[in-house]
């Protein structure tokens, strides 16, 4: 499942077969806001971007909704507004205000009861059944793998469809969470990030539900920029960097131009 963070990433995703593709608080942030992934994107940015992204697609979108943005009320209208905006389903996790990265140090868990709480509101607000509630639980990193164990067992209890359990640093601990918790599970990959990369058919044989690479196009496309830029500076020239840079009519069929072109001769 990879991460969107805009329209056109998605565009792409979608272009090469993938069955789903994930909108990334952390990559819009970064992407549209310039700014690190400390719990500064709103909800009305974030359902604007949700609106855009799943009128470009036609692939089920699941939404990064961070705290939920707020108490259990506040998390009952955020997924009345992501559903209306498009999304098939939400990933709600239980930090403490404002959160950060799950591969970010210094955070903090909410009490279980309240985020028991901010899933039922979410299950009980939904319209559509099929609308996936994901609840993402941080507390490895605070309390250890028992706590999160713990946490994901009561999340599943309130309502929750699947569990994410953040940042795990071992093998024994992936394999452990896919294994205990009866409902399927998404495994995290961060690139430079505190979880070791699991392959495919591992992950498969784990049990796992889902493996998210939720910025790995924004990383790419991050590295690029810098390269390309960064000779543009130095040589006032692309020549040595061209192989690095879409062609003009690659970066056309990533925005469906030729459908356009038919719209546009269709209605002359």
């Amino acid at each position: 499942m990879p991460g969107a963070p805009n329209a056109l990433f998605a565009n792409v995703i979608n272009e090469l077969g993938y069955e789903c593709a994930y909108i990334t608080g952390a990559g819009v942030t970064n992407m549209y806001l310039g700014m690190p992934d400390v719990g500064l994107i709103t909800m009305t940015e974030m359902v604007q971007h949700i609106a855009m992204i799943a009128d470009a697609v036609d692939i089920p979108l699941l939404v990064d909704g961070d705290t939920g943005f707020g108490n259990p009320v506040n998390t009952y209208r955020t997924v009345r507004a992501y559903e209306r905006a498009g999304a098939a389903g939400i990933q709600i996790e239980d930090q403490d205000f404002p959160k950060k990265c799950g591969h970010f140090n210094g955070k903090a868990v909410i009490p279980t009861g309240e985020m028991v709480q901010k899933i039922k509101a979410a299950a009980d607000s939904r319209r559509d059944g099929d609308f996936q509630i994901v609840a993402r639980t941080d507390a490895i990193a605070v309390n250890g793998i028992e706590d999160a164990l713990d946490r994901a067992h009561r999340y599943i209890e309130a309502g929750a469809d699947v569990t994410f359990v953040e940042a795990p640093i071992n093998l024994d601990d992936i394999a452990r969470i896919s294994r205990e918790l009866p409902v399927p599970q998404i495994f995290n990959y961060v690139f430079g990030g505190k979880t070791p990369p699991v392959d495919h058919a591992k992950l498969k044989e784990m049990g796992y539900g889902a493996s998210l690479f939720a910025n790995a196009a924004l990383q790419a496309s991050l590295m690029s920029v810098y390269n390309v830029l960064g000779e543009l500076q130095r040589t006032g020239s692309l020549e040595g960097v061209k192989d690095a840079l879409a062609s003009f009519e690659m970066r056309q069929n990533a925005v469906r131009k030729q459908d356009y072109d038919a719209m546009e001769k269709r209605y002359t």
